[in-house]
């Protein structure tokens, strides 16, 4: 699902134009697709350029959801280093598949999502897919794990592990009935209003929870919230 800023909220966010919001997501759409295009040989050097397009963007674009203040002195998102242990092929399940979910926005209103199954992650546990049943569509992973709201651990309230309404899908393979999700958490990252309350975002469900460790990705920095 998309995230949007909240009515009439700024949280110290510059005055973002329309222009810097479509060229935001056009620019996210291309990291992606050359993120694809380099984990075909190499996942850890897709990881590598990921990050460093992010943390550019991140500290640099006027669509970035850190604030002003956030920005001075920023020096990159803590992100952990790749594990090839946490990247997946997943075949999605039918488990669930039919249920209905409504996430109440401040921008949006409640937005409607429909369960299109469930993967099974070995080691991790299992984590349902949604598909947005509103403007846009797209399939939506969110997660929440062990080390959210721990020191030096994830964002409290979860991260994103695919959101194809913004590009972040790592590809598939094989074809139907066999065809394979790829599933990596190296590159989970946290929702907008993780850093700014200006910004309004679904987040993990019930179904969306997993009681192990989930150490790798983009993890959580208080002090670009303005939390320290």
């Amino acid at each position: 699902m998309d995230e949007e800023l909240r009515d009439g909220g700024t949280g110290d966010v510059a005055e973002m134009s329309a222009l810097d919001i479509a060229d935001w997501r056009l620019r996210t759409f291309a990291l992606y697709d050359e993120v694809r295009r380099l984990a075909r040989e190499d996942p850890f050097q897709a990881h590598v350029h990921w990050r460093r397009t992010r943390d550019h963007m991140f500290g640099t674009h006027p669509a970035s959801a850190l604030t002003p203040a956030a920005k001075e002195g920023f020096t990159g998102l803590d992100t952990a280093g790749y594990d090839p242990a946490f990247r997946f092929h997943a075949r999605l399940s039918p488990a669930g598949a039919g249920q209905e979910m409504t996430v109440r926005t401040g921008t949006d209103g409640d937005v409607p999502f429909r369960r299109l199954g469930t993967f099974v992650l070995p080691g991790l546990g299992s984590l349902a897919a949604w598909r947005l049943r509103s403007y846009g569509g797209g399939i939506f992973v969110p997660f929440r794990d062990a080390t959210a709201g721990r020191d030096g651990g994830s964002y409290g309230a979860g991260r994103y592990l695919l959101d194809t309404i913004k590009g972040a899908f790592h590809g598939t393979q094989g074809s139907r009935p066999d065809e394979e999700f790829i599933l990596d958490f190296n590159f989970a990252y946290n929702p907008s209003c993780a850093y700014n309350e200006a910004w309004a975002c679904p987040l993990a469900g019930p179904d969306n929870r997993l009681a192990a460790e989930v150490p790798v990705g983009e993890l959580y920095l208080p002090a670009l919230a303005g939390e320290l």
